[in-house]
């Protein structure tokens, strides 16, 4: 019996090693170096079968393409579609990760019922769960899923000849890291089985024209477990976010070669299956309590679409030698530049004082656009004095004190005008033309210090 060849390949670059070392030699991450057994010859895409006597293609020049327009099937939910940029793309491969019981499987299962209601005939290959247990699930949705195709198989082979058997418009593998193919001696979920199984996954894709879309599971750094490569090879890369204790879920794009990426779908899980939110920002405040200090409200750009949320901030005397410093849904980091910032300029203080800020219904802050209103809730805890009901506030502080101007001014104003919001706190550089609304001109914070205490 012939011996397995290994090679040792980073996860995150695919630098290969002669031996296992700790920190990768071509991008320096450490503990990434992982073993994989090498493809078999004479199989699959690493073999040499019909090298030499293969065809060489024959490129042509690019106006020679004929032009097609682009097709998408819908799904029929509207923040899936919204999210995807309109719907699933034929020969495409979506590639979906979140936390376990976040509702991957439940929301795929219900947009495999809908195509099927709609007339696209659909696989749904389940490496977790039994076709039982995808029955029982299947009995909680309010979608009819009766018609969906399904298959528990783990074998890619298996999986690839019964999409051609049923000739499958989409196909849905649950999940990628349970599935193995025989071109390499590997147990699944091996990073050169993830791989490999993904190539295979994308040429069969290409090549057919079906749809694929595959599962992925997380790491704990939030990650899609396996190489990096993974999301390189595939066209649409979506994350399910928020806390499983939570009703909301947030399905995020970070890749999409077919649309806008950064987009934000809104879900409220239900006991019969995730529901499309339409309306994010009414959601996201409604909650919100008037008269309350520590509160003030922001309009984030997910992707396209503008979204309010809530800040909250509390600044409370310390009970420890050295006072604490929480931040969720906002970068730790960000928070320390911004207290040191209120400190030196405008001549506030937080030395003694533990303070915890936090965003609502899960969502991150990522841009600096909503510096002002963490500033703005900070001195609203700090000072006892709620902010006002109407405003919101929109800028970038800069390390001198300085408000900039955020980007899209005007769609997150109207957004705001939407729900009531009256006047904006902002940059004096913006400009708004949007009727019912006033712009109150900032130049530094100490300006803010003074409009929050007036």
């Amino acid at each position: 019996m012939a011996r397995v060849r290994s090679v040792y390949r980073c996860t995150e670059c695919g630098h290969e090693h002669a031996k296992w070392v700790g920190r990768c030699e071509g991008c320096g991450a450490w503990n990434a170096v992982a073993e994989e057994p090498t493809a078999q010859r004479g199989s699959g895409a690493g073999g040499q079968r019909g090298r030499r006597g293969a065809a060489v293609a024959r490129p042509g020049r690019l106006r020679e393409v004929a032009t097609t327009p682009l097709e998408r099937y819908r799904t029929g939910i509207p923040e899936f579609d919204f999210v995807l940029g309109g719907g699933i793309v034929p020969g495409s491969m979506t590639l979906i990760g979140g936390e376990p019981g976040i509702g991957k499987s439940t929301l795929l299962l219900q947009a495999a019922a809908r195509l099927e209601t709609a007339g696209r005939t659909v696989l749904y290959a389940s490496g977790e769960e039994s076709p039982d247990q995808l029955r029982l699930r299947a009995d909680r949705l309010v979608e009819d899923a009766g018609a969906v195709h399904v298959l528990g198989e783990t074998r890619l082979e298996a999986i690839l000849g019964a999409a051609g058997a049923v000739s499958a418009d989409v196909v849905v593998i649950d999940s990628i890291q349970t599935v193995y193919t025989e071109n390499l001696e590997s147990a699944p979920g091996n990073v050169g089985q993830v791989r490999e199984c993904s190539g295979q996954l994308m040429r069969f894709a290409k090549d057919s024209g079906t749809a694929v879309v595959v599962v992925g599971h997380v790491t704990k750094g939030g990650g899609i477990a396996g190489p990096k490569t993974l999301e390189h090879i595939v066209d649409t890369v979506l994350y399910f976010e928020g806390e499983v204790t939570l009703d909301y879920r947030l399905l995020r794009t970070t890749k999409n070669r077919f649309g806008s990426v950064d987009e934000l779908g809104v879900f409220s899980m239900t006991e019969s299956g995730l529901v499309a939110v339409p309306n994010p920002s009414a959601v996201f405040l409604a909650a919100r309590a008037a008269g309350i200090s520590g509160s003030a409200v922001t309009a984030l750009m997910e992707g396209t679409r503008p979204v309010l949320v809530e800040v909250q901030a509390l600044a409370a005397r310390s009970g420890y030698g050295t006072p604490q410093r929480v931040a969720t849904g906002l970068d730790p980091k960000r928070l320390a530049v911004l207290l040191a910032v209120l400190e030196r300029r405008a001549d506030t203080s937080f030395a003694d004082l533990d303070v915890f800020v936090q965003v609502t219904a899960g969502v991150r802050l990522t841009e600096a656009g909503a510096d002002l209103a963490v500033a703005a809730a900070l001195l609203s805890s700090l000072h006892n004095r709620p902010a006002p009901a109407d405003v919101i506030f929109l800028g970038e502080i800069g390390l001198g004190g300085e408000i900039r101007p955020s980007g899209a001014i005007e769609r997150r104003i109207a957004e705001a005008a939407r729900l009531g919001f009256r006047r904006v706190f902002g940059s004096s550089r913006s400009v708004s033309q949007t009727p019912g609304v006033s712009l109150v001109g900032l130049d530094h914070v100490e300006q803010l210090v003074r409009a929050l205490a007036a």
